[in-house]
């Protein structure tokens, strides 16, 4: 066989891509950045690095991967680099034996029973999360084989939630770029678009924001700026923020560092109580020291409680001082010291968050308000572990509200 020399000219932001060894990449950009020309040629490049490969290049539908894919491909792939080329198949067969193939999720038999060494899945968030867990990725397993996701955001689906575990996964990697930093789209046409198209929409279109196109309540939440990974600092007091619902019972756990604080872990326990719930504390964290912020209306909540005893007193009982306001947090208060935290009005992010607390994520990111209200949409289950972090929040780090008194002056 002939030798086959592929020279690419890549974008710095497409090589770093292109470059990454990591066995499974996420790649969230805006639209015409340039992400199905790189996933071809990575599938091209991959196909050539040994014969017999078998690469497979996943649409949401049969019929978007031959219009979005299939001519990239044949243009890509020069004649004396093919041994042949099936139309009908969508497939092409290079000179060592290795193919490439085209295919869509709504096909999901066509996926099944063959050792995949290389696959692309393009707009993941189209396609039903099955596609990964229980199709594609068995198919890699005794290859060892290798998968670049790719797409634009949609909300928060199951592409966020695999875009935000590829951040602090083993062997995975994650990319985030907006569509300037393609370099295929000029500044006055993205200007125009801008001026044409509401702003969380072209932040999601184009700047790859996950957004949700309702009112966020924690708006101020950053997905790049406050989640960092962190140091759990063994000689730290624990700040220990709770919810007390039943299903789930959460909590979330900090420490302070100079004025931040810091989100180590969180604990999410379904039909559960406050016994089991300073139980896996206890197991987690045996013998550290600190104080629990829960919700203050506990004061007086028994119903998961033996005959006596409130949420408080089993909370103390199992070795953990209690944080007591005299009144319950007003809502408002809450959501705006935890905004405050995560941006204040300087820029200042004081409120940083591992990427383990997937949970709590989630909840900062997608938690909205009903339409045309500012009561927050509560049918998701978003709220209750926001709510223990608010609880922390209002005992740790409220915002200061000065204090005027007023003084008649009488002339």
């Amino acid at each position: 066989m002939a030798a086959i020399n592929i020279t690419l000219a890549l974008r710095p932001p497409h090589a770093e891509v292109f470059s990454c060894e990591k066995r499974f990449v996420v790649l969230v950009a805006g639209r015409r950045w340039g992400k199905t020309v790189l996933a071809i040629w990575w599938l091209i490049v991959n196909a050539f690095s040994n014969n017999d490969r078998t690469c497979y290049y996943i649409a949401p539908t049969y019929r978007q991967a031959k219009r979005i894919a299939w001519t990239v491909l044949k243009k890509l792939v020069a004649p004396k680099a093919r041994r042949r080329t099936s139309e009908d198949a969508l497939l092409i067969e290079l000179v060592n034996g290795s193919i490439i193939q085209l295919h869509g999720a709504d096909r999901p038999d066509s996926l099944r029973g063959v050792g995949l060494d290389y696959v692309v899945l393009d707009e993941l968030s189209d396609m039903s999360p099955e596609t990964w867990h229980a199709v594609i990725r068995p198919a890699l397993s005794d290859r060892r084989g290798c998968a670049l996701f790719i797409g634009t955001p949609k909300g928060y689906n199951h592409f966020y939630d695999l875009y935000l575990a590829a951040k602090s996964r083993e062997n995975w990697a994650a990319f985030r770029f907006a569509t300037e930093r393609g370099g295929y789209v000029p500044p006055d046409e993205l200007a125009a678009v801008r001026a044409d198209m509401d702003q969380k929409l072209y932040a999601q279109e184009f700047e790859a924001s996950f957004e949700d196109l309702q009112a966020r309540v924690y708006h101020a939440f950053d997905l790049e700026k406050n989640v960092v990974e962190l140091t759990p600092l063994p000689a730290a007091r624990l700040l220990i923020g709770m919810d007390f619902n039943v299903n789930p019972m959460t909590a979330v756990v900090a420490q302070r560092a100079g004025d931040q604080c810091q989100i180590i872990d969180e604990i999410v326990l379904p039909n559960s109580n406050t016994q089991e719930m300073m139980h896996e504390i206890n197991r987690r964290y045996p013998g550290r020291e600190g104080v629990v912020h829960p919700d203050p209306s506990a004061a007086a909540r028994k119903t998961s409680s033996p005959v006596g005893e409130t949420d408080l007193t089993i909370i103390e009982r199992a070795g953990w001082p209690v944080y007591r306001n005299q009144a319950p947090y007003k809502m408002v208060d809450r959501i705006n010291s935890v905004n405050a935290m995560l941006c204040n009005a300087q820029g200042t992010r004081r409120l940083l968050i591992s990427p383990r607390c997937k949970h709590l994520i989630r909840a900062l990111a997608g938690l909205t308000y009903k339409e045309g209200s500012k009561i927050p949409d509560k049918a998701g289950g978003l709220d209750h572990i926001s709510d223990a972090l608010g609880y922390l929040i209002m005992g740790t780090f409220p915002i200061v509200t000065n204090t005027y008194s007023v003084v008649q002056i009488v002339l």
